[in-house]
């Protein structure tokens, strides 16, 4: 997916929640007056597909979005045997005001999810900075039945935020799954989870949380 994507307006009735205060030194809610800039380095893997995800930013910094079009496994009936996972990979090139430092304090997650009696389906994603060990999963199991929309949300206290190395670039990877089990009661029905709506799109919205870099 092509270049820097650095869109508004659309995005912001997405972003619900705020990023609060801290009190340590340096760490604040409000982020740098500058815009960032968000380039996509690679999308990989089976729930995206070139061409159906796509990235953008909020206009007042403190969040961006990830939308998906055909994120969607499925498992039972007549289901693919490969469909059950699908998974992708997305590697961000974060352009922030010199200065300063980022990371991702929350992370929200939406789809559809359509589960027979005894199905079950999980929801994983994991972020990291390119060349760090730090690597944070997190989790969402749903079981069956079930046949709603579907939200999850990602928190990390301000303690363990992981951020950004000051001074040097590094790209930001999220890795993100789903995947259904149809079980043993009705795996002649399908079961599906999706990362989107009824209108063919879902954003999930990383809220970010911002300090400054201490002086060189």
């Amino acid at each position: 997916m092509p270049g820097a994507l650095l869109l508004g307006g659309a995005v912001a009735a997405l972003l619900t929640t705020a990023i609060p205060a801290h009190s340590s030194s340096g760490v604040f809610d409000n982020p740098p007056p500058d815009k960032i800039v968000i380039d996509v380095a690679t999308v990989n893997g089976s729930g995206c597909p070139q061409g159906t995800a796509a990235v953008a930013v909020s206009p007042d910094n403190t969040a961006f979005t990830v939308t998906y079009s055909q994120y969607l496994a499925q498992a039972g009936g007549n289901s693919d045997p490969t469909a059950f996972r699908k998974n992708c990979q997305l590697n961000l090139i974060v352009h922030v005001p010199q200065g300063f430092t980022y990371a991702i304090a929350s992370a929200d997650y939406r789809g559809f999810l359509s589960l027979q009696p005894g199905a079950s389906a999980t929801q994983k994603a994991s972020y990291y900075f390119q060349g760090s060990s730090n690597t944070v999963p997190k989790t969402h199991p749903f079981s069956g039945s079930y046949n709603d929309d579907w939200q999850a949300t990602d928190s990390t206290d301000w303690a363990q935020l992981v951020w950004a190395p000051c001074g040097v670039q590094r790209n930001f990877n999220i890795n993100t799954e789903l995947r259904v089990n149809a079980g043993t009661a009705n795996p002649g029905k399908v079961s599906f989870m999706t990362m989107d709506s009824t209108d063919g799109n879902i954003s999930t919205v990383y809220h970010m949380a911002w300090k400054e870099c201490p002086a060189s």
